[in-house]
């Protein structure tokens, strides 16, 4: 590997394609439309990417294959890439998506692939990008990044290596997924279509049963703000605190790891408060809705807002029950340019407070649940960091295959 020449993305691709221009549709009218937004995840979520509608013609310029490599090429998430790995999905991908595809004949695209998703190659793209107010990086930038290519059965051996870390997270994010799913649909069975323990013997009165309330969102929690400090000050950055951004969410319950982080000093002088473990974030500009719960004690910017239950509510509760209710907040978002939640949102989407005992049955069913995902996301954050140690080892062949 030390010996291994060094060639760029261009030199060892077959093609380099900018992405193709449409309206995404939740409508099956065509194939998959991959956007940034589904490619900054740690993996792909098909089940959540819209479709769109193409002709032929472009559909076999546009389409994507298993080793292709897609690239976002502009925004906070410049330089962010997946690998296409082996799906049913029939797909294209999106104007400000880049497609670098790998020709088999001089490089091994899941070898280039998992060298592309790392921090290395998102290291490089940041330290070449342009552009004030929106970053962006044309297809000669993304595709100049240089790599070691070492013998066929190398590139094979690494990718392999890597290939397990990433079967391990992705197993563990399906077990999540399917945990949150359960927890989920017992949350709808009782609060929703109201068949909770003891449902046949309670009166229902417009709609509510008796001994519940009929509140709003803003009654029932406390809506938390946050905020950023000057970026141009060192001494504020790089420290052990996470600060949460729109950017950082996930697709399951727990985040833990953020792009940025504070020092103390920087905290000091953020208008953010440090937020405990399970207090439950909503982003409320740019991507809307997005949901999680703090893994760690956290400070958070002015794109998003902490959400704290009043009693008889709890955490737990408040992330299954906004959860369920996301789709009326994003339904609310408002702006000129921009949809976004502000507090007045809260003030207009109605909140049924059940009954306390039946908050801490829930809550008792729900809290091993919660325990689980928590185990489970701790065990993909050290799957994830010990995969990204080893990879720039495997690649200076520090470490030999």
């Amino acid at each position: 590997m030390r010996n291994a020449p060094l060639m760029s993305l261009a030199d060892i691709a077959e093609s380099v394609r900018y992405g193709y221009t449409a309206s995404a549709s939740d409508t099956e009218i065509g194939p998959k439309f991959l956007r940034i937004t589904d490619i900054v995840p740690p993996q792909i979520d098909w089940n959540t990417v819209p479709y769109c509608e193409i002709d032929e013609k472009n559909f076999a310029k546009f389409s994507l294959a298993p080793g292709d490599l897609v690239i976002a090429r502009t925004g906070a998430t410049v330089g962010y890439a997946k690998l296409i790995r082996n799906n049913d999905e029939t797909s294209v991908f999106a104007s400000y998506l880049v497609r670098v595809r790998v020709d088999p004949d001089k490089a091994d695209p899941g070898y280039v692939g998992r060298i592309v998703e790392s921090d290395v190659y998102k290291r490089f793209v940041r330290s070449h990008i342009s552009g004030a107010a929106q970053p962006n990086a044309n297809a000669k930038v993304l595709s100049s990044f240089k790599l070691p290519i070492p013998k066929r059965h190398v590139q094979i051996r690494i990718a392999s290596i890597l290939s397990a870390y990433d079967d391990l997270i992705e197993n563990n994010r399906r077990r999540i997924q399917l945990l949150e799913q359960s927890a989920q649909l017992l949350y709808k069975e009782w609060f929703v279509h109201l068949r909770f323990p003891g449902h046949e013997h309670v009166t229902i009165t417009d709609g509510v049963p008796e001994g519940w309330e009929k509140k709003n969102a803003l009654n029932v929690m406390d809506v938390l703000s946050g905020g950023t400090p000057k970026t141009s000050v060192p001494d504020y950055w790089n420290g052990e605190i996470p600060f949460f951004t729109s950017k950082d969410t996930t697709d399951y319950a727990y985040i833990f790891s953020t792009e940025r982080t504070l020092t103390e000093e920087g905290l000091r002088n953020c208008s953010s408060r440090l937020y405990p473990k399970d207090t439950v974030f909503i982003t409320a500009r740019g991507t809307v809705g997005k949901i999680n719960l703090a893994q760690t004690d956290m400070a958070m910017n002015q794109s998003c807002y902490a959400l704290v239950a009043k009693p008889p509510l709890n955490q737990q509760f408040l992330y299954f029950a906004m959860v369920e209710n996301v789709e009326q907040f994003r339904s609310r978002a408002v702006g000129a340019i921009f949809d976004a939640i502000i507090r007045n949102t809260f003030k207009l989407i109605p909140f049924v407070v059940p009954e306390i005992k039946l908050i801490d049955m829930f809550t008792n069913i729900i809290s091993p649940t919660l325990q689980q995902i928590d185990v489970l996301s701790t065990e993909i954050r050290k799957l994830t960091q010990a995969r990204d140690l080893l990879l720039p080892r495997l690649m200076n062949g520090q470490i030999s295959v």
